[in-house]
């Protein structure tokens, strides 16, 4: 498979995470997790900055305002505009307060789908938040929820349980929100990385990131493994599609507090281009719009 790989910005992330591309602004935004910390590439100008949150944001969405909306430890949920104080719509989950979101998506409705790391008493669990605000237990005992994606058709929806290392494929109703049909799609072997991340291109292929695989994965719609990109850092963490075509893949990585094991370009976001490989626009959240 022929590509290219570049990086744009190191900021060493600890946990670099949740690449996503606002086309208002032609922009990516990506999180450090622990750092709490957001950062924004300008992909006209190639300028990057850093944008102090204060807390830990485990993933966030692109309002259809423009706004980003923040999902964040103790069950936190608000909205973030640049400039503005946080406008929180949820202070905390009761369920949540010793953890934290983990990766979120929208659906096609404006929904949030979103998942929450484990505690030392229990496993993690995903939520849906409607549009508006009610947030639905939806899946319960996940060792670590993560990557999640829709197929072009909006039929089917992927889902990653990292701890397992097992990415699982549901029917998916767009009018009610509602998975189900739950039949396992991958499950990688030990010792080959963790799957973490994940994108959908527009030709169906699922697109997985590798936590400790130094790689990210592409799989046909059966689960057959296409293809292969290696990276420079141990730990690569998630990836969307972006750029004014969706011809490009942005990819955060992690370890960046560990260059000296993880990879000189640890924590580093990249751009990765496949010739012939295009995306589709992330769908929108509409919450409390």
């Amino acid at each position: 498979m022929e590509y290219t790989l570049e990086p744009l910005a190191d900021y060493a992330c600890h946990t670099g995470e949740g690449p996503l591309y606002h086309p208002r602004e032609n922009a990516v935004y990506w999180t450090d997790i622990p750092s709490g910390a957001l950062f924004r590439y300008d992909l006209a100008t190639g300028q990057h900055r850093r944008i102090e949150i204060g807390r830990q944001v485990g993933g966030f969405t692109l309002q259809a305002d423009g706004s980003l909306l923040l999902f964040m430890d103790q069950g936190a949920i608000a909205v973030w505009r640049e400039g503005n104080p946080l406008e929180y719509l949820v202070d905390e989950i009761v369920d949540e307060t010793t953890t934290r979101f983990n990766d979120v998506i929208a659906d096609p409705e404006g929904r949030v789908f979103c998942g929450t790391m484990p505690t030392k008493d229990r496993r993690g669990r995903l939520y849906r938040m409607e549009l508006d605000g009610t947030l639905i237990k939806i899946l319960d005992g996940i060792g670590c929820s993560n990557g999640m994606g829709f197929t072009p058709d909006r039929r089917l929806f992927y889902y990653t349980d990292s701890a397992d290392r097992m990415i699982f494929r549901f029917s998916y109703n767009q009018e009610s929100g509602i998975i189900n049909k739950k039949k396992l799609f991958i499950h990688t072997e030990q010792g080959g990385g963790v799957p973490d991340g994940l994108t959908v291109d527009a030709d169906g292929f699922l697109w997985s990131a590798r936590w400790d695989g130094a790689c990210l994965v592409r799989y046909d719609k059966t689960g057959r493994e296409v293809g292969r990109i290696p990276f420079p850092a141990r730990k690569v963490s998630s990836v969307v599609f972006g750029g004014e075509n969706y011809d490009q893949m942005f990819v955060t990585t992690a370890g960046g507090h560990l260059k000296e094991t993880d990879g000189a370009q640890a924590g580093t976001l990249f751009r990765l281009t496949v010739p012939g490989v295009k995306g589709l626009p992330e769908f929108k959240s509409q919450i409390g719009l």
